[in-house]
């Protein structure tokens, strides 16, 4: 543990953003999971509705620098392409 007040401060708010971090990937990944999990079933709508909110947590993960900008693209192209090919 640091002595000095300024260390033991920034350990202490590392610590809160480090649990807030973990909370919002962990939501993201269950985002994209119900996504594709929706879309194995076929059911279009549901899928449809819960791909929105996949790309809407990825983009907030992305945006914050929690995953890098390129693997939130390439994870909402993924879902959409099986998306579409479901409606096709």
């Amino acid at each position: 543990m640091p002595n000095i007040k300024s260390a033991i401060k920034r350990v202490k708010t590392s610590e809160v953003s480090k649990a807030q971090n973990i909370a919002v990937k962990s939501a993201t990944r269950t985002a994209v999971k119900n996504a594709e999990a929706s879309l194995a079933a076929n059911d279009a709508n549901a899928a449809k509705e819960t791909l929105v909110t996949a790309v809407k947590k990825l983009d907030k993960a992305a945006s914050k620098g929690l995953i890098h900008k390129n693997a939130a693209a390439r994870k909402k192209s993924r879902l959409t392409k099986k998306l579409n090919s479901l409606n096709a």
